[in-house]
């Protein structure tokens, strides 16, 4: 069982990782460069302090401690656990365009930050920022992939771990929340 899950991960990422142009290549490697996406986080960070709101800063706050969770979660714990190696380092043929790291693979840091991002702003917005959050945490998964640098399943198990982490998250400001609305209330 688990080899054909094995030999279908293979599949799907040569499948992902062989599909090249090079207009792709280039918005591929601009959304899994987080100094270049970083400066556009940044600015929605901002927005959210300034125009969001009570909620809007609500949800600025609590990404703070999310992200510092999931990335220290995935980089320092998980991927020391599993130690699975990248793609571009085990297999032949795969091109790594942005040239191959050689820290451990699963699972990937950025499916598992923008999936937990995705899914806190889903929480807290219910039209169509859902829809666009989990679109950009979507794309940037996958460039994971076609960029050779993570197998499908990686990103798949990053996308999971980010939205329970997330869901944590809210779960644990609600249990917080609560009570001091209820004091709030009763003043």
């Amino acid at each position: 069982m688990l080899n054909a899950l094995s030999q279908v991960d293979t599949f799907l990422l040569r499948v992902v990782n062989g599909a090249h142009h090079p207009l792709l290549d280039a918005l591929m490697l601009f959304v899994t460069d987080i100094k270049r996406t970083g400066i556009l986080l940044l600015l929605v960070w901002i927005g959210l302090m300034w125009k969001g709101g009570a909620r809007g800063r609500t949800v600025a706050l609590l990404l703070i401690p999310l992200i510092l969770l999931t990335d220290q979660l995935s980089s320092h714990v998980l991927k020391e656990l599993f130690g699975r190696a990248r793609p571009c380092e085990m297999l032949q043929g795969v091109r790594a365009i942005d040239g191959c790291r050689h820290s451990a693979s699963f699972p990937s840091s950025h499916a598992v930050n923008t999936f937990a991002a995705a899914t806190l702003f889903a929480f807290f917005y219910r039209r169509w920022v859902p829809w666009v959050a989990f679109g950009l945490a979507a794309v940037v998964s996958y460039s994971r992939v076609y960029l050779g640098l993570h197998y499908p399943s990686d990103v798949l198990g990053g996308a999971v771990i980010g939205a329970f982490c997330a869901l944590a998250m809210v779960w644990g400001y609600r249990a917080l929340a609560t009570p001091m609305q209820r004091d709030k209330d009763a003043r």
